[in-house]
């Protein structure tokens, strides 16, 4: 029987072109949603942008753009970036969306009477973040994420009871009911709660958001603070709104996928904002490293990203996939570089797998063996372990194995040498233990290089296989 399967990316700020760090969390989910849409799980794969925020407001004053058209036109980037990676997604959010506000205010009103109160406040906040700080929490009185001065902002807000759920989400993380993975991560939030969960500030003034925003319902003099508004789109997208059918039946998410500077609002403060609605917690939270460039962290702030839109273009989809995938570490800060990626394609794409279904498919057409397919959907116990530990790197380094397996096979039993002394029993017994060996390498493919896997499948099931161009061709120097 199917079994449900909810899994979404986080939302990126739409106040820049995308970057290859947001490329790497969309693929990183592709290759889950895909694995259990291959299982035969029914799979519902979100992801969206987040429009609400300051930092989208100021960089449309900045063009000489209303937010709405500056948004839209950002927005596109990022849907096009879902399409030019070929990233499976059923929906994709804008929390622009009318069904998206409406949401936001039901929740908000779910949890209003029980741990939402007004009070005066004065704190650190910084703009990039969307975030107040604590001294304590500063790096040379910068903050630690953006490396940037934060502003004093003072105001009438409204909080939320954070520091009445301390023991309960304690208890929750530290149980696995809501599982946080890696265990490093884990840990870093329960240190954070065992500091003493403090209430946060869940809206802004109209004038400090400069009227941009979902309204708090019952006060058009504030708006709610971003992330409380972002962070409900994994439900609003659901249609909560209505308590429509598909949050019915796919809520609570199997997993989220968020990069490691967004873990708090996703760790403390969205599982706190469900308990207070009386909503089912997801079950996963799965954090991934950055990406950096020269050992420094790659954003949009530092100038320093890498267009996803040109990786891809020059080397194609299934090359950007295989590389983010199987060299850009899944929960820790990685390098990225050019060099890098060339060198994988190389070794491992040109002269691993291509070279190997090329050299296998022109020694059956050349010495007209038939194959006899073995399509059976083969069990791998450790495969599966391998990526539901979100373990990409190493799934990709499973499959490799078992490609550098055949090669050897090949290379041992000289195919070439059984077909010139006549041994065709032989002969026709090794090519047809390389080609189901194949095929089956191609179905562990499938969620990584669809591609790539597709057109490997067709090679070796079909009634007479041919050579056929190269999957990728060697670059000339």
């Amino acid at each position: 029987m199917s079994k449900k399967f909810y899994i979404t990316t986080a939302i990126p700020y739409v106040n820049a072109a995308p970057h290859i760090g947001f490329a790497l969390e969309l693929i990183q989910t592709d290759a889950v949603a895909r694995y259990h849409r291959q299982k035969g799980d029914e799979v519902f794969f979100l992801t969206g942008t987040d429009e609400n925020s300051l930092k989208n407001v100021l960089a449309a004053e900045k063009e000489g753009l209303t937010v709405q058209k500056f948004v839209d036109r950002n927005t596109k980037r990022f849907i096009e970036l879902g399409k030019v990676l070929n990233i499976s997604n059923n929906d994709f959010i804008q929390t622009t969306a009318k069904k998206h506000f409406i949401g936001c205010q039901k929740l908000w009103q779910a949890t209003k009477s029980k741990d939402i109160y007004k009070k005066k406040y004065k704190g650190l906040y910084c703009v990039g973040c969307e975030q107040f700080y604590a001294e304590k929490e500063l790096v040379d009185n910068k903050c630690p994420e953006h490396q940037t001065k934060l502003q004093v902002v003072e105001e009438e807000n409204y909080f939320f009871r954070l520091s009445a759920y301390q023991d309960k989400l304690k208890k929750l993380i530290k149980s696995d009911e809501y599982q946080i993975m890696p265990a490093s991560r884990k840990n870093e939030v329960l240190s954070f709660i065992e500091m003493g969960l403090e209430d946060f500030s869940i809206s802004r003034s109209q004038a400090r958001a400069k009227n941009w925003g979902v309204p708090v319902p019952g006060d058009q003099s504030q708006v709610m603070y971003v992330w409380y508004d972002a962070l409900s789109n994994y439900i609003t997208a659901l249609d909560y709104d209505r308590n429509g059918k598909n949050f019915k039946k796919f809520w609570p998410a199997d997993v989220h996928i968020i990069g490691k500077g967004i873990i708090r609002f996703h760790a403390v403060y969205w599982p706190v904002m469900l308990l207070s609605a009386g909503l089912p917690l997801p079950k996963k939270l799965f954090v991934h490293g950055y990406i950096n460039i020269a050992g420094e962290k790659m954003s949009k702030s530092l100038g320093n990203v890498v267009d996803p839109f040109v990786l891809v273009e020059k080397y194609g989809s299934e090359v950007v996939r295989y590389y983010l995938l199987r060299y850009i570490h899944p929960v820790q800060d990685s390098d990225f570089s050019l060099e890098k990626l060339e060198a994988a394609y190389q070794a491992d794409l040109a002269n691993g797998l291509g070279n190997l279904v090329s050299r296998v498919a022109g020694l059956i057409e050349q010495n007209k063996v038939k194959i006899k397919q073995d399509k059976q959907d083969k069990q791998d116990k450790q495969f599966d372990q391998i990526i539901e530990s979100f373990s990409f790197d190493q799934a990709l380094k499973y499959i490799w194995d078992k490609i550098a397996a055949l090669d050897s096979l090949i290379t041992t039993t000289k195919p070439w040498e059984l077909a010139k002394a006549g041994k065709k029993a032989e002969l026709s017994k090794i090519l047809n233990q390389a080609a189901n060996g194949i095929f089956q390498i191609s179905q562990l493919l499938k969620p990584f290089l669809p591609q790539t896997a597709e057109k490997i499948e067709k090679i070796f099931t079909t009634k007479q296989i041919k050579k056929g161009e190269p999957l990728f061709p060697r670059f000339e120097k």
